[in-house]
């Protein structure tokens, strides 16, 4: 387990306020605003570091840039297809999946990702009044 510095637990205060997944520049944003001298190759190192200790998620959806998640426990994401912002979906995880896969492969399965996609409801009302 690495340590809890300073700079780190501030960066997971910030990430647990939010639930819009944010990239490491919008954290950095965020996370500026309290520590002023930081710089982003910091934030990102630090992210990065906490993510392979499992002490956040690394998300790395539609081939956008990474986001980054408070949330550890699994759970799944939907995507906007069109504005490429990510939130969760409270439904539960089909550890039946893993089993499945497991079965049908002789590989050692390490997890899963699923990735929904949709439109999300931003984008929805700005369709409908582009549309008018």
């Amino acid at each position: 387990m690495i340590r809890l510095t300073t700079q780190r637990q501030i960066i997971l205060e910030e990430l647990a306020k939010v639930k819009t997944h944010p990239t490491a520049s919008e954290l950095y944003d965020m996370v500026r605003k309290r520590l002023p001298r930081i710089g982003l190759g910091t934030v990102y190192r630090n992210l990065e570091l906490m993510a392979e200790n499992g002490m956040i998620l690394k998300l790395e959806v539609g081939g956008t840039q990474k986001r980054f998640d408070a949330t550890t426990e699994d759970h799944y994401h939907i995507r906007c297809s069109q504005c490429g912002r990510v939130d969760d979906i409270d439904i539960p995880v089909i550890d039946s999946l893993v089993e499945s896969a497991a079965e049908s492969t002789e590989y050692q399965i390490l997890g899963h990702h699923v990735e929904f996609t949709g439109i999300c409801p931003d984008c929805q009302k700005k369709r409908k009044v582009d549309l008018q």
